[in-house]
């Protein structure tokens, strides 16, 4: 069974907004992180897959139910953390949790307990009598995660999770993350504009941009593709550029500091006997990555 499969699923929400372009793959089951630089139809996917929203064409299935006619078996088995902050603010963490434990046809004491167990499970045991209103930002993204997981669904969907948190905070929501899906053994799907964070915690990625898929297979493949090498002169040196490009390297920059795709342990090599003949004064190396924006720029292949 594929947790998710889609075929040329597409959404078009005018002739010149295409939020979904013709997007093909099979995902199985495990911590999956699905990435993009904002506007490239995250979110759009998410909401298609829990019937919110309906595909211009295509197809799309969730545990092998249909999202155009199968939408309320799949939010049965569906949890779903939505991005933007849409708690209400005079009711208990408590009480909203059971709430949504019942709105998914939980009975009322099973509602009960099973939200006083999600809620410990996300921290907030000794918060969870208060009202919403007075949370923290870290604490409302909690009870979201703890109103998803209330009716024990086998699919996690979550929105840009860490939206909105401090660093520590971040920390915190990911090790929950990736706790829920070892302790649990159910299925999640992680969305964020930030590759670093699902690196932390995910198995496999999927990677879309202007709503077409860009990658998808491990994590550690795509992590690979990102690696870029800076190189900083302590004086100008305009030609090594050219001649690190003329023995195959991928390099941008300009005569103080270039950016350079690291393709294997070779490439410093190469870097060195450049620099020795020019006679370049390489103060300094180090690692950083690609942006989103620049992978997708370059086409990056999605992988099987």
């Amino acid at each position: 069974m594929s947790l998710i499969s889609t075929r040329d699923l597409t959404k078009a929400f005018s002739p010149a907004v295409v939020a979904l372009d013709n997007l093909s793959l099979d995902v199985s089951p495990g911590i999956i992180g699905f990435v993009g630089a904002n506007g490239a139809g995250k979110t759009t996917f998410i909401r298609i897959l829990l019937g919110l929203l309906a595909p211009t064409s295509g197809s799309a299935a969730v545990l092998d139910m249909d999202v155009r006619g199968d939408q309320m078996a799949i939010r049965r088995v569906v949890g779903y953390m939505p991005e933007n902050d849409c708690l209400p603010i005079d009711v208990s963490g408590a009480d909203f949790v059971a709430h949504m434990g019942r709105m998914s046809g939980l009975p009322f004491q099973a509602a009960r307990e099973r939200a006083a167990e999600m809620l410990r499970h996300v921290g907030l045991h000794e918060e969870r009598y208060r009202l919403i209103g007075g949370y923290s930002t870290g604490m409302k993204q909690r009870v979201k995660l703890a109103q998803a997981l209330v009716h024990d669904p086998k699919l996690l969907l979550l929105d840009e999770p860490t939206n909105g948190l401090d660093p520590a905070g971040r920390d915190d929501m990911l090790s929950l993350i990736a706790r829920t899906g070892t302790e649990f053994g159910i299925s999640v799907i992680v969305t964020s504009h930030l590759l670093g964070e699902i690196e932390r915690v995910c198995e496999q990625l999927i990677a879309i941009d202007g709503g077409k898929l860009r990658y998808s297979g491990p994590v550690a493949a795509f992590t690979e593709l990102t690696e870029r090498l800076v190189v900083e002169l302590d004086d100008e040196s305009p030609d090594l550029a050219a001649a690190l490009r003329s023995r195959g390297l991928d390099v941008d920059g300009n005569a103080t500091q270039m950016r350079i795709t690291v393709r294997d342990d070779s490439t410093y090599d190469v870097i060195r006997d450049a620099a020795a003949e020019l006679g370049a004064p390489i103060a300094r190396m180090h690692l950083t990555r690609h942006k989103l924006e620049e992978l997708f720029r370059d086409q990056v292949v999605a992988h099987g």
